[in-house]
């Protein structure tokens, strides 16, 4: 039997690199990342633009016919995905770490941007559901949302991890949770507030297949905490909602 992994490998890769360097969203979050005023907002909408491209890729070049039997053997879907969740993870990661050191810098924090590591069991899970179907048709799903949910999560744990380094290190951190689209679920509006640290329940990181919900990072002052109303808002907080509305979060 002909091994068509390496073939499909390729052709995915290159026409994912190829999408992702003209992606005109990339390419604005890349130059604002350089200009220094990115944040979480635009890592965020990052992560969800690559796993879009990603997920498009898949649809368009992983299909049942071309698969023996119509199936996702194992050591197909192992090589396959693990390459590409791999270097959306990397990918993500790495505009992310900038962004954390940028919002570092602006808040005079001589600290470095702590990296998560790349989850293997999230993929492993991935391949090994997608592998035990004998239909590829009947789970090609989670090729889809669950593949977006995977690379908005590296943003989470990122965010997640730099945030309970500084609490630890005697900053005081802020965690800002916004709902975003006209029909969020109720756990998802649950969970919508500001978060002092380390009053922030640990679920304020997650999110379920399909949550546009952007989570966000204060450095706070490193003095104090700063309480005002929840109708006020600076310049700077009005910038970020317009933000949020032209990339769709």
């Amino acid at each position: 039997m002909v091994d068509i992994t390496p073939e499909l490998l390729e052709t995915l890769e290159h026409e994912f690199n190829s999408r992702f360097n003209k992606s005109t969203k990339i390419l604005i979050i890349q130059k604002k990342i350089k200009a220094g005023t990115a944040t979480y907002l635009d890592a965020q909408a990052y992560s969800v633009e690559a796993g879009e491209i990603l997920v498009k890729v898949f649809k368009e070049y992983i299909k049942a016919d071309a698969l023996p039997d119509g199936r996702m053997y194992y050591n197909i879907a192992e090589r396959i995905l693990t390459a590409t969740l791999s270097n959306n993870h990397k990918l993500i990661s790495v505009a992310t770490l900038q962004i954390q050191e940028l919002l570092n810098k602006k808040a005079g924090l001589g600290l470095k941007a702590v990296e998560v590591p790349l989850y293997q069991d999230k993929i492993k899970s991935i391949i090994n559901r997608i592998s035990n179907e004998t239909n590829f048709n009947d789970i090609s799903w989670i090729l889809d949302e669950p593949v977006i949910t995977f690379s908005q999560n590296i943003v989470d744990d990122t965010l997640k991890a730099n945030v309970e380094f500084q609490g630890k290190s005697g900053m005081k951190p802020r965690v800002i949770r916004t709902v975003n689209g006209h029909d969020a679920c109720k756990w998802c509006r649950s969970l919508s507030g500001i978060y002092n640290y380390p009053d922030v329940p640990r679920d304020v990181y997650k999110r379920h297949d399909r949550c546009r919900c952007s989570v966000e990072y204060d450095p706070g002052d490193n003095k104090k905490q700063d309480f005002r109303p929840s109708n006020w808002k600076t310049q700077e907080e009005k910038e970020q909602i317009e933000i949020r509305k032209n990339y769709g979060l």
